[in-house]
């Protein structure tokens, strides 16, 4: 090769290189970022220039498809651009601003009407070319868009040569939309060209662009069906670094241990089969027999367990729990709550002890003679199994060989706590599980590095449970249903979102709210007071929140459980572990206001027993309404599965899992829906790598292990920090 186009070849290739590492840069380096400018960025979370360069469009106006004022039918979602003829603000009551700009193009004329916004009016001027986005209506003659989102296009009446496509970027407060186009332009000039850390042969499997056209096409593209494909690269790029950070994360954290080879065709797995009160189904077989799998091979067994409230999945764990007798080694099963481990020790304990396996309970409630007693024998080895709360992570409790770790509602417990538990059996076998409904492709993606068992149908149909949703008017309805229980021995639950009034309700799951104006949601407190002195004078009311002690929860819990207490006031804390098989009837207050898995929960805690269970979902919202549309679902399916996919489809993947609230990572680029294809290719892919190259350090996966590193491993060292 001649000397002088080595030379280009290197200078080009160096200059990329430069590029690449200049996306760990500061946003500031950029620019026109600066000041308060570079503030207002960063507060959308945008700290580098990888940050910002991924800050992907969350819409686009596509000027190819502009349609005449004339010819916008009303009812459609168009874009139209025409000149500003007139504008005029009114101000109809105090605080009220309204800017009214009337916009013509050759075929007609069109009112956009933005509230509260006097500020449009010194942004736009007349005679400025503008381009309106919204839902067209028609009104005192005029076809009209309430609120639509507007772009000035030009200051002297002239839009030609202007972009086809145009993006709209979130912004916040210190930076408009067209600034944040202008910087991430300058971004794309100074930065975007980078190299590719995806081998190519991924790449040609999936159809997928190069990164530097994926970054150039997302932020401008020549057409929405290009912008697509560029959001699917960068998509894939975020699950498939996820997938990988999550898988060898995990290999790193067992590295250098033993792990234990459980024994799982011994004769108390044999004897667990047949004290079990009821043989299991085809699918408890199948999710049995991946668990014991798991547990024979010579590897650390990280499995979680999905099921629907009643599916029978702690019968499919206490398969588990005999193999770890049969190795002679030790199990620690940890519930959210003391009543719930209570009851699996009532529940369960008969069953271990028909199939010869030791067992304890052990409690922040339990007497102190008795802790220290059941500590020395599960530290001598002699207990086998132990039920338990946080307790088990107290230094009092020790095991001798724990092999097996069970956690029942995972998501209850924090990161430390339960890395706390797997350190006092650092090799030890991990079993999650959950009755919180989660779609496949969001556990593929989230819990990636689980392998991940389900059990849909439930091994006894039970009695049923009906859904009605009522309007707060109609609620003599749902009183009268719990007055009819109670006169028949049964039991009642009222839930409210708030504890009390002082709460503002922001952490209440995050859903789209009704539009109903100074709405007052109910509190708990004030509902209890006031259902004690009105519809429900006379019966015996409990209160039951999550401000209130462990110990105080037991107590009313267990008044509840023994019926000395007719109906139970509560906020979501009964959602999980809450087994009365007694109580037949759930009023849910404000139930628009809560997420279709937290609904599909509590609703779970009636109609356990033999008779049929009954729960009003009060509600203000209108029919056809978001909010209206997820209660209907309720009431028209039972499938927990079902619903999870379609509170995927209302909801962030983070807001159902709750880190919204609670912190972590969260997926930004990737719709689970319409990348469910990828997840599953990121999901297989990442695996087969991982068993390739656990280190990531092959040439051929280098870069991609460093781009691993570079967006996931400060959230895993903050996790590391909890």
């Amino acid at each position: 090769m001649p000397q002088g186009r080595l030379q280009i070849a290197v200078s080009d290739a160096s200059a990329r290189v430069s590029r690449t590492c200049s996306l760990c840069d500061d946003v500031g380096t950029l620019r026109y970022v600066s000041g308060k400018r570079k503030a207002a960025i960063e507060r959308l979370g945008l700290r580098r220039v990888r940050d910002l360069l991924l800050h992907i469009p969350h819409r686009y106006l596509d000027f190819s498809h502009v349609v005449c004022i004339g010819y916008a039918a009303v009812g459609d979602d168009v874009t139209v651009i025409g000149r500003v003829d007139k504008i005029v603000q009114k101000t109809p009551r105090p605080k009220m601003s309204i800017v009214e700009l009337y916009v013509i193009d050759d075929t007609g004329v069109l009112v956009a009407t933005f509230f509260r916004q006097p500020w449009i009016a010194e942004q736009v001027h007349q005679n400025d070319v503008i381009a309106l986005s919204g839902t067209v209506t028609f009104g005192y003659g005029f076809r009209q868009m309430k609120a639509p989102f507007h772009e000035v296009l030009t200051k002297d009446g002239d839009a030609s040569g202007y972009a086809r496509v145009l993006p709209v970027h979130s912004v916040g407060e210190g930076i408009s939309v067209p600034w944040m186009r202008r910087i991430v332009s300058a971004a794309l000039g100074d930065a975007g060209n980078v190299c590719d850390p995806m081998p190519s042969h991924l790449l040609a499997k999936h159809g997928l662009m190069g990164l530097s056209c994926a970054l150039r096409e997302v932020h401008f593209p020549v057409s929405l069906a290009s912008a697509e494909q560029a959001r699917r690269r960068l998509a894939y790029d975020e699950l498939l670094t996820l997938q990988l950070a999550l898988i060898t994360r995990q290999d790193v954290q067992v590295s250098g241990l033993r792990p234990y080879a459980h024994v799982i065709d011994g004769p108390h797995v044999e004897a667990m089969y047949r004290a079990l009160p009821f043989e299991l189904t085809q699918e408890q077989h199948v999710a049995a027999n991946q668990i014991l799998e798991d547990m024979g091979a010579p590897r650390v067994m990280n499995r979680l367990l999905l099921g629907d409230v009643g599916t029978g999945k702690t019968a499919v764990a206490l398969v588990a729990v005999a193999a770890v007798a049969d190795t002679g080694t030790q199990a620690a099963f940890m519930a959210p709550t003391s009543v719930l481990a209570r009851q699996y020790a009532a529940n369960l304990g008969s069953v271990l002890d028909a199939a010869g396996i030791t067992w304890a309970l052990i409690t922040g409630s339990t007497p102190q003679a008795e802790r220290s007693r059941l500590a020395e024998e599960v530290a001598s080895g002699r207990i086998c199994c132990v039920f338990g709360t946080t307790a088990l992570l107290s230094e009092s409790v020790s095991f001798n060989a724990l092999s097996l770790v069970v956690v029942d509602e995972q998501h209850r417990f924090g990161v430390n706590q339960r890395r706390a538990l797997r350190q006092k059996g650092a090799a030890a076998d991990s079993l999650t599980m959950s009755a919180t409904p989660i779609p496949r492709t969001l556990a593929l993606s989230i819990y990636g590095d689980l392998a991940c068992s389900r059990i849909r149908n439930r091994p006894v149909a039970g009695a049923g449970i009906t859904t009605k949703v009522v309007p707060p008017q109609s609620l003599d309805l749902a009183y009268g249903a719990i007055r009819d229980a109670v006169a028949a021995k049964h039991q009642a639950y009222v839930i409210c979102p708030l504890v009390d009034e002082k709460d503002d309700g922001s952490e209440l799951d995050d859903v789209p709210q009704s539009p109903t104006k100074d709405r007052r949601l109910h509190a708990a407190t004030t509902t209890v007071d006031d259902l004690s002195h009105g519809f429900l004078r006379g019966m015996s009311l409990g209160l039951l929140t999550g401000r209130m002690t462990g110990e105080q929860k037991d107590e009313v819990m267990t008044r509840f459980a023994q019926g000395h207490i007719d109906v139970l006031v509560s906020t979501t804390v009964v959602e999980v572990g809450v087994d009365v098989p007694n109580a037949t009837v759930m009023l849910v207050h404000d139930a628009d206001r809560f997420g279709l898995a937290t609904l599909h929960q509590l609703r779970g805690r009636v109609g356990r027993g033999s008779h049929a269970g009954t729960v009003f979902l009060e509600c203000v919202a209108k029919r056809g309404t978001p909010a209206r549309k997820r209660l209907d679902a309720l009431e028209a399916t039972s499938d927990g599965l079902e619903l999870a996919e379609l509170d995927l489809k209302l909801r962030h993947e983070g807001e159902v899992l709750g880190y919204r609230q609670h912190g972590g990572m969260s997926l930004r680029i990737c719709d689970l829906e319409a990348d469910a294809d990828l997840v599953e290719a990121a999901h297989e892919e990442a695996r087969a790598i991982a068993e390739e190259d656990p280190t990531l350090s092959s040439p051929v996966y280098a870069c991609l292990g460093t781009e691993c590193v570079d967006r996931y491993g400060a959230y895993f060292e903050e996790m590391e920090r909890v």
